[in-house]
């Protein structure tokens, strides 16, 4: 089955090129199917490129899929058309009464903030609270999981001498756990983040289960006992451009940076960036939706 989405979201024309299966609207509507709902919180900055990303690990599923786009309402957006605000983004005032059965929550390149400074900390907070009633599973990505550990169980994130930025080499520490079924001990995830979790904090809470662990990048992957919160510290969804991208934005800018860890290769004297992170992306991310989402969620919320 594909994934459900608006006939004129930007995304749809490339994923349709990319032969991942999407279905409008007003097709969906004449299957008689109860589709997965999930509401995604888009916190990053460039909205269409992020939908484009998640959209394409989530669309090769067998299972249809209705997602519902989320922005602050205590915060405007300042690099994504008003228009396109409008027509394909809601807000939680608009959303809290209905149940879901997924929940993404982005990341956001505001690390050097504490929390309380920002802006839409107070609603996101709000959020947070009603995902744990009204969402079957959440995944919180980045900016997004460090929050999320911070709100529901206290721990502080930790600022880093310079930025974490490349793709590194992470070891599976529990192979049963049925997130990372089908996962080889060792995969790579791209990271791009000022601030890191310490995992002796993480140990300290019961609740929460450490799934994988990098030398260089530290902990990634955390899943609570319950199954319904899912705390992501990389950027599994970026496309294999994106650090290129995110590099040459902040030479452009003077910014003092170094060159992206095991991420470019030296191919006929040019250096381009190799994807080494595609098939775990794609995999996390529907043992989520079939395991943690479809399996776990009720045919009908009450």
């Amino acid at each position: 089955m594909p994934i459900n989405i608006p006939i004129d979201l930007p995304a749809r024309r490339i994923l349709e090129s990319e032969n991942i299966f999407v279905m409008d609207e007003k097709r969906a509507f004449h299957q008689d199917i109860r589709p997965l709902n999930i509401v995604i919180l888009n916190l990053m900055p460039q909205k269409i490129r992020t939908e484009t990303q998640l959209l394409r690990l989530l669309g090769n599923s067998p299972l249809q899929v209705y997602f519902t786009f989320l922005i602050p309402a205590t915060h405007a957006p300042k690099n994504t058309a008003r228009q396109h605000l409008e027509q394909f983004y809601t807000t939680f005032s608009a959303i809290k009464d209905r149940k879901f059965d997924g929940m993404i929550i982005t990341g956001a390149p505001i690390e050097h903030l504490p929390y309380e400074n920002v802006s839409y900390w107070n609603e996101l907070k709000e959020i947070f609270d009603w995902s744990k009633t009204h969402v079957t599973s959440t995944l919180h990505i980045c900016w997004g999981a460090q929050a999320g550990l911070y709100h529901h169980y206290g721990i502080r994130k930790a600022k880093l001498s310079k930025k974490l930025f490349g793709v590194f080499e992470h070891k599976l520490l529990q192979k049963n756990e049925r997130l990372v079924r089908g996962f080889e001990e060792f995969f790579y995830v791209p990271h791009s983040r000022h601030t890191d979790i310490n995992i002796d904090d993480l140990k300290t809470i019961s609740q929460l289960q450490v799934l994988s662990v990098s030398e260089d990048a530290g902990v990634c992957l955390i899943v609570s006992k319950d199954e319904k919160q899912i705390f992501l510290t990389g950027h599994p969804e970026y496309d294999t451009d994106t650090l290129k991208e995110e590099y040459e934005r902040d030479l452009a800018k003077n910014i003092e940076i170094d060159p992206p860890l095991n991420y470019f290769k030296d191919i006929d004297g040019r250096a381009l960036p190799i994807n080494r992170w595609k098939a775990h992306a794609t995999l996390l991310f529907m043992n989520w939706l079939n395991y943690y989402v479809y399996q776990e969620t009720p045919y009908e919320w009450k």
